[in-house]
């Protein structure tokens, strides 16, 4: 019974994670087209090096080298090398991803929603933004500069989506010296919209503080235990309304996690009072499950 639950839990992954695969390429193709094209943005991480190379190719040559074909060129040195280091089933959603924002771009044509600038910058750096979020949900991600930040994230555990936007940035201010600063400021604030949006919504890599208080610490401890690889530490004592001896456990987890632990614990039992808080800083061995 349980290899069949797990095949259809497998089976059910594969839906959603390619679900939002396709929702996440149509969105980037559509913001692309509706937002950014119309005020002349540039688009972050390596499908704004497309953008930025189409316009060079424009500019200085005379052609134009197409976005949707330098997305899939720039993304597959950096997919190859990340697929040892994450996991090849991330990879091949990613560049799955990349693959559908290429598509829609050739076959798709957008009108601009709104013809005051600033709308478009705030509303398509949000829209970008939950796009991203989207890929990440669904165990993907829009490739490219995705690839490091997730793989260099894994390595130290936490986020460095700030430090993609100073690449970003760096890439904007090549662009404004070639193109016009006015734009290079739009796309910095786009990408800034952006990011903030991706920090607000994506938590993988924030860790909480549980704190449980109960009276069937050992029932709640092997549970606890028998799914999860963190650490639980217990103190012993006495409640102080009641007169009954309890326990305190206090254990630091992954804030994506926290619904699953808390229904865990609550099943195991009902009466237990559960405490959570964000961790600011942690030192020492910490489990992070690796994006499969």
């Amino acid at each position: 019974m349980k290899i069949y639950e797990l095949r259809d839990n497998d089976k059910f992954r594969w839906i959603c994670t390619f679900a939002c695969v396709l929702v996440s390429g149509f969105m980037q193709a559509l913001i692309i087209q509706m937002f950014m094209n119309p005020i002349n943005l540039l688009s972050s991480g390596f499908t704004g090096v497309a953008l930025l190379v189409e316009k060079i190719t424009s500019a200085v040559f005379g052609f134009s080298f197409p976005v949707s074909v330098g997305m899939l060129v720039l993304n597959i040195p950096v997919a190859l090398f990340c697929s040892k280091h994450i996991s090849r089933r991330f990879t091949g959603f990613s560049m799955l991803q990349v693959a559908f924002a290429s598509f829609f771009l050739r076959v798709l044509d957008f009108s601009p929603l709104f013809e005051d600038v600033l709308l478009n910058v705030i509303f398509g750096g949000f829209l970008y933004g939950i796009m991203t979020v989207i890929a990440l949900k669904g165990n993907a991600s829009t490739g490219g500069t995705d690839f490091v930040a997730l793989y260099i994230s894994n390595k130290k555990g936490k986020s460095i989506w700030s430090y993609v936007f100073v690449f970003n940035a760096v890439l904007i201010v090549i662009f404004g010296c070639m193109f016009g600063w006015e734009y290079a400021g739009y796309s910095i604030l786009f990408q800034f919209v952006s990011t903030k949006t991706i920090d607000s919504f994506y938590h993988r890599y924030e860790r909480m503080t549980m704190q449980i208080t109960t009276t069937k610490p050992d029932e709640v401890i092997q549970a606890y235990v028998a799914e999860y690889r963190h650490g639980l530490s217990r103190v012993d004592g006495v409640g102080g309304y009641s007169g009954k001896k309890i326990s305190l456990l206090h254990t630091v987890v992954s804030s994506y996690e926290i619904q699953d632990i808390a229904k865990l614990m609550r099943k195991t039992d009902p009466h237990a009072v559960i405490n959570t808080f964000k961790s600011q800083d942690f030192y020492g061995g910490f489990y992070l499950k690796p994006i499969e």
